[in-house]
């Protein structure tokens, strides 16, 4: 079953990350750095890095540190977005800049960022491979970057496109499953066509969580996170079709509701079939990505990479 394969790999990593981010001094700075990574997350990035390891007929243990580095980054990210957000819950623990404020919320993203790319060194690999590796993932944190800075500027603007918003998506999320994805390959000397095929099945993966994600905040009738989007004002697919069709809504930005304001807007959402849209989009965007997997050698880590992607965009949280 795809839980346990996911699970299995996911200890994995939670080891390697208890052996290469340790708890040093200053203890305050250190703690800070680990509160969220030791939170626990599904680890789905590194867990797919593993997978291509193991699909290309490699020992994934010479990329480990590379897998831990992507989940590093994909922490520091998270660190920094919360600050941002002003998000004061995240994984069921209280956010870093809550407990430690917010200085050392923003030292704790930088260590955990610097972090990342020392890790890359510790690849056993070609010394050529880990300099493209440094390179790739260096990239990757720019574009992420881009992509949140995207996001921000989206707040002030009445409307922007379906392509605007892809491209945001493909910066802010996509990029980092590419480089999950694509860096076991680059690190083992794979050729130039694998690299960039399992790249491309990173951003169209990516993107296809994004937009089932976008599509989960407005799922159920309750929940702590629920309707948090609409509540934040958050440009999505399923906002953006929305108001292409004269869709009006309520809760739109206005930080707080009744959950009977937030229900009779995502009716307005359904009905619109604006919904429906982004989920089939998402699927889309699946298939597409596990075309680009062809470049792979059959075989039961391939197949539970297919499965994964699936689960990707049927997932329930």
């Amino acid at each position: 079953m795809l839980k346990e394969e996911i699970e299995r790999r996911a200890e994995i990593i939670n080891k390697a990350i208890a052996e290469y981010l340790p708890e040093l001094e200053p203890k305050g700075l250190y703690s800070a750095a680990r509160h969220l990574i030791k939170a626990g997350g599904k680890r789905l990035r590194p867990v797919i890095s593993l997978l291509v390891a193991e699909a290309l007929g490699k020992d994934y243990r010479k990329i480990l540190p590379a897998a831990v580095s992507v989940e590093t980054v994909h922490n520091f990210t998270l660190v920094h977005d919360d600050i941002m957000d002003r998000d004061e819950m995240r994984r069921g623990v209280p956010t870093v800049h809550t407990i430690y404020g917010e200085a050392t919320a923003i030292l704790a993203g930088d260590t955990l960022f610097a972090e990342a790319f020392k890790l890359l060194t510790k690849c056993d690999a070609e010394y050529e491979n880990i300099v493209k590796a440094v390179e790739m993932l260096s990239d990757v944190c720019i574009k992420i970057c881009e992509g949140q800075y995207m996001d921000m500027s989206f707040e002030s603007r009445d409307m922007i496109s379906e392509e605007e918003y892809m491209e945001m998506v493909k910066l802010k999320t996509g990029v980092l499953i590419a480089a999950s994805s694509s860096l076991p390959a680059l690190l083992l000397g794979e050729d130039e066509g694998v690299v960039d095929s399992l790249w491309e099945y990173g951003i169209l993966g990516g993107i296809a969580f994004q937009i089932h994600d976008d599509v989960l905040d407005l799922a159920g009738d309750t929940g702590k996170d629920w309707g948090s989007d609409l509540l934040k004002g958050k440009k999505t697919l399923i906002v953006i079709k929305a108001f292409e069709k004269g869709v009006e809504l309520k809760t739109f930005g206005k930080q707080r509701a009744s959950v009977e304001e937030i229900k009779e807007d995502i009716k307005k959402l359904k009905e619109s079939g604006a919904i429906d849209y982004a989920s089939k989009k998402a699927k889309e965007y699946a298939e597409q990505a596990k075309e680009r997997l062809n470049v792979l050698p059959e075989n039961n880590a391939r197949e539970v990479l297919v499965e994964l992607t699936d689960y990707l965009v049927t997932r329930k949280k």
